[in-house]
């Protein structure tokens, strides 16, 4: 979908900071960092929702996702991870391409996410993006 902002990053068309690629899927840190670590996963193919998903895109996103929240966890040692897909309209969101969030969570973290968020500086995005590509297991 030439107009889909995932799809553009996907496509290299926008620049981002991966942490993790393969086949069907790609994680890279959200520009809009919650935390340090604030990791997206999403589906390579255009698909809106969950719904959409086949049985094994949905697999391979979720296997991304497990994979990558270990490296998270490695990387900055928080107290736990929210894993969470919000899309759709009803959830506020202006990118209808189905993604799965990844945020690590540490002492003192609120539950709520505020808006506008603060956007980190690309160098510091890739440095918590190193961090989580070195541990990374090898496929």
């Amino acid at each position: 979908m030439a107009d889909c902002v995932f799809c553009r990053i996907v496509a290299g068309q926008i620049p981002s900071t991966w942490v993790y690629e393969d086949e069907l899927t790609l994680a890279f840190m959200d520009i809009g960092q919650v935390n340090p670590g604030h990791v997206l996963v999403a589906l390579k193919p255009h698909a809106e929702n969950l719904y959409q998903l086949d049985d094994a895109q949905a697999a391979a996103v979720q296997r991304t996702a497990a994979r990558v929240a270990r490296a998270i966890r490695d990387a900055f040692q928080p107290l736990g991870l929210s894993v969470y897909q919000a899309n759709g309209k009803a959830a506020g969101q202006t990118v209808f391409h189905y993604h799965v969030h990844l945020v690590p969570r540490h002492e003192g973290d609120g539950m709520a996410l505020s808006w506008p968020v603060k956007n980190p500086p690309r160098d510091e995005l890739e440095k918590h993006a190193a961090k989580i590509r070195e541990r990374l297991p090898r496929a």
